[in-house]
């Protein structure tokens, strides 16, 4: 008795002269009859298909339009002539700068720590009002700057450290914690704090931002130049 090729219901093998394509180990390609006339296609198929080429023309020259992004740069308020408006520059103040840097991360934090002593000479701060608080970690940075700012003898503080992404979850809480602590430093004492921390994802990245130290030196001079014409008005009210 012989073997049948093929079982009731089952598919017959592939050939083995059937090529695969697009270099994908196991995926066949299945390729059209050329002896095969292709179905035709009803009149509502063909006039959907003329209403997508009238859409495809009717794009014009296919230039889609620029979207113009928000840039980081501060800009100026467009104010009535009759509204009086309050805004600092970034100045020298009478009082000291105080600033709080973070030993982790070291090379970082000094390249922050030396644009930031540049913009304060820069701005006509002189050395000896300049006071530089050393603290383990960015974790420890929100209470060093609130007990510079209870001495009621800066200006403003400035933070500086970098705190860079790891596998684990722990920049996470370091970085949300220093963010956080920084502000209710401000908020608490009333002494502007700038956020001169980094929050990257590489070294590469920190590199890059080494500069950001003078940013926050402008921010923390233009508030409290800010603050200090609050009071002068104030008291003159």
């Amino acid at each position: 008795m012989s073997t049948p090729e093929s079982w009731p219901g089952e598919k017959p093998a592939p050939e083995e002269d059937e090529e695969a394509v697009g270099g994908y180990d196991g995926v066949t390609a299945v390729e059209p009859d050329e002896d095969e006339e292709p179905d035709e296609l009803d009149e509502d198929e063909e006039a959907e298909e003329a209403e997508d080429d009238d859409s495809e023309e009717d794009t014009g020259d296919g230039d889609e339009p620029e979207l113009r992004l928000a840039g980081h740069a501060p800009g100026e308020l467009d104010l009535p002539d009759d509204v009086d408006l309050l805004e600092g520059e970034a100045r020298g103040t009478r009082r000291g700068v105080g600033i709080v840097a973070s030993r982790f991360n070291g090379d970082i934090t000094n390249r922050l720590l030396e644009s930031a002593l540049a913009e304060l000479d820069k701005a006509g701060v002189s050395r000896a009002s300049i006071t530089v608080m050393a603290v383990p970690g960015a974790f420890e940075l929100p209470l060093a700057a609130m007990a510079l700012a209870k001495t009621r003898r800066y200006a403003c503080i400035v933070a500086l450290g970098c705190v860079i992404r790891g596998e684990t979850a722990h920049f996470d809480y370091v970085a949300g914690e220093a963010a956080s602590g920084l502000q209710l430093a401000g908020l608490e004492t009333g002494v502007p704090v700038a956020f001169g921390v980094l929050t990257v994802d590489s070294l590469q990245q920190a590199m890059a931002r080494a500069d950001k130290g003078a940013e926050a030196v402008r921010t923390a001079l233009e508030m409290a130049d800010l603050f200090s014409q609050l009071r002068a008005t104030a008291q003159a009210r």
